[in-house]
């Protein structure tokens, strides 16, 4: 029991010890931090120093930052004189000084004023032309990134108007122009400007920034193939090589065959920017009258007569339109006045059903006129018709209902003549027309326009030689009609 005893208390101890010695070390500790900072504040000076940073490059601290400005300023003093052109001139890094808090100054100044002289990169200060965060290029000054973007804006809208728009302060800005009310010109992106410094090579003209709005930038598109479309006229088309062609499109050689509707991925030029023009404009259109067809049984099939002649109207028309480019984008009609009214034409259709059969009654197929030589034997021939002249005009009629059989032309003898079957066993024959007017074919009421009487063929004079066949032979007309 005893050792067991002792060997307990001795851990005891050892404890009670180390407890006892963590604590003396706190208090001792605690009162030497209190004797130093109450020395500290007392009779010691904190300084300011300042590290002088190029971008993210540390050079070295200074005493005085003013120092290090100066120094900026005399190099580029000096690099001005040195230099014929007129441009103002920056430092490219970005300067920043970063302070700290120090018991002693620092005895690097004259060293990193050095460094930063040795390592200042000092060029033209320009001012930076950007559509929606985009630069686009680097100009002289604020002034010639007007002149441009004016430049630019005058390809679609007249340089009169662009100032007008420019001088009126209001809040509801516009421009008479004849027929147009132009209300705003803008681009399609916001524009901004910003100031870098960048080495005079990257400076652009006016002129040369005008090219490069003119031209745009290279942008995606998708081309669909079109009837006679080929790898080398769609490369042509899109100024590219083949091989930039094949590049962007995996599945395409320079063997493949191309389909219609095809989908092809190309690049071409798409404008940086647009220029917006929003305007109203009035016009004159016409209003095309309307042909309307009413049906009546008074006319047979196919035939038509016109009831009222058609005339066109007028309206004037205000539109709100948008133009990019110069091209109109959005036509709303906003307001619409009718200065003539539109009179439409009426046409009659006739619906009434021509029999293709005749009546077995014939007409008398002129206009008038007197028999001129009878049915039968004449000049030691047989005259196997009738011949009518002087009607009181000369249109040729059908005799009866029918259907045109034959046309044809007879130099020695009938010249232009028509035969017209009836259908019923008879058929009757119209010779030495001028002309004729119906088609093979075509099924003829009685009393219809056959042609114009005429002297073609073997004819002393101007008339209508008339026959009648009865299946199939001449019998004398003068029997059949009435």
């Amino acid at each position: 029991m005893l050792p067991e005893l002792t060997k307990h208390i001795t851990k005891k101890n050892i404890l009670i010890a180390l407890f006892t010695t963590f604590l003396i070390t706190l208090v001792v500790g605690a009162l030497n931090i209190q004797q130093n900072v109450a020395y500290a504040s007392g009779d010691v000076k904190l300084n300011t120093i300042y590290h002088v940073y190029l971008d993210d490059v540390h050079i070295g601290p200074v005493n005085d930052k003013e120092a290090v400005e100066t120094a900026i300023e005399t190099a580029i003093e000096q690099e001005t004189k040195q230099r014929e052109d007129a441009y103002t001139l920056g430092v490219k890094q970005d300067v920043t000084f970063v302070k700290e808090t120090a018991f002693q100054l620092t005895d690097q100044t004259e060293s990193t004023i050095e460094q930063v002289e040795d390592a200042l990169e000092i060029d033209v200060e320009a001012t930076a032309l950007q559509f929606d965060g985009e630069t686009v290029g680097y100009f002289k000054d604020q002034e010639a990134i007007d002149t441009l973007l004016f430049n630019y804006q005058k390809q679609y809208v007249s340089e009169d108007v662009l100032n007008e728009l420019s001088a009126d302060e209001s809040d509801e800005k516009q421009v008479v122009r004849d027929n147009v009310v132009i209300k705003d010109v803008t681009f399609s992106r916001p524009v901004e400007t910003s100031t870098s410094v960048v080495s005079e090579d990257d400076l652009l003209s006016v002129d040369e920034g005008l090219r490069l709005l003119e031209k745009g930038t290279l942008t995606d598109k998708i081309h669909t193939v079109q009837t006679g479309d080929t790898l080398f006229s769609i490369v042509k088309q899109y100024d590219l090589t083949l091989d930039q062609l094949l590049d962007i499109n995996s599945d395409l050689t320079e063997s493949s065959v191309l389909q219609l509707d095809q989908e092809i991925n190309v690049t071409a030029y798409a404008p940086f920017v647009d220029v917006v023009v929003k305007q109203e404009k009035q016009v004159e259109e016409v209003i095309k009258f309307e042909t309307i067809v009413e049906e009546t049984d008074a006319l047979y099939k196919g035939e038509t007569r016109t009831i009222t002649e058609g005339s066109d109207g007028a309206k004037d028309v205000t539109y709100d339109m948008e133009l990019v480019n110069g091209k109109v984008t959005t036509k709303e009609v906003i307001e619409s006045t009718v200065t003539k009214e539109v009179v439409n034409k009426t046409i009659e259709k006739g619906t009434k059903v021509i029999p293709s059969r005749g009546t077995g009654d014939f007409s008398w197929p002129a206009v008038g006129g007197y028999l001129s030589s009878s049915y039968g034997p004449r000049w030691g021939s047989f005259h196997k018709g009738i011949d009518i002249a002087r009607p009181s005009n000369r249109n040729i009629i059908a005799s009866d209902n029918g259907v045109v059989e034959k046309i044809s032309y007879d130099a020695g003898g009938y010249g232009h003549y028509l035969v017209v079957n009836h259908n019923n066993g008879y058929k009757t024959l119209y010779a030495h027309l001028s002309n004729i007017s119906v088609n093979v074919g075509q099924t003829v009421p009685k009393g219809a326009v056959l042609g114009t009487m005429g002297s073609t063929g073997r004819s002393t004079g101007i008339h209508l030689h008339f026959e009648v066949l009865k299946n199939g032979s001449n019998i004398n007309p003068a029997t059949v009609l009435y």
